[in-house]
């Protein structure tokens, strides 16, 4: 395969920040999941420049993608908590209006910490059907499963966040 360097560019364009925000609900850390991020597109350059046959070029990035994050718990890196600094407030406000970015922010902190409390494997069925906007066909190339599973994964997840839910709104 010949390597085009505007052509992976587009591509590049077109993934970042699908890739960057999958690894980020994963890491909680704007520094680590750029890092991260870098490292895919690199580790994704190199798997093309080798010519491998390629059916899903996302299914490519996000198997990498979670490569790499499990690579960097292995390493012992990760940070704790997502901060708040960490977000970028103007991605989350509507129109530059402060308020509403405000409220943003506070709503995807608390929606990552209570993302936090599911099993890994609901977290990122979750992560990549809601927030990465993927079909169950995409997952299951990624997860590497049925596409009734990811199905039935992705409800018992659904499930699973419910009550994490409503306890929390119980205990307020």
């Amino acid at each position: 395969m010949e390597k085009s360097p505007e052509a992976f560019g587009k591509l590049y364009d077109g993934y970042a920040t699908r890739i960057y925000r999958f690894i980020y609900f994963k890491v909680s850390s704007s520094t680590d999941a750029e890092d991260l991020t870098a490292e895919v597109f690199l580790k994704a350059w190199q798997y093309l420049s080798e010519g491998k046959e390629i059916r899903s070029f996302s299914g490519l990035l996000y198997t990498i993608a979670r490569n790499q994050v499990i690579d960097f718990y292995r390493r012992g890196t990760a940070s704790k908590e997502p901060k708040l600094e960490d977000m970028e407030l103007e991605n989350l406000s509507d129109g530059g209006k402060m308020k509403e970015g405000l409220e943003k922010m506070q709503e995807a902190t608390a929606l990552v910490k209570k993302l936090k409390l599911l099993k890994d494997e609901y977290r990122e069925v979750l992560t990549l059907r809601y927030i990465d906007e993927l079909a169950p066909g995409e997952i299951a190339e990624i997860l590497n499963k049925s596409g009734i599973s990811v199905r039935v994964l992705i409800h018992r997840a659904l499930k699973a966040l419910k009550k994490i839910i409503e306890k929390s709104k119980n205990l307020q």
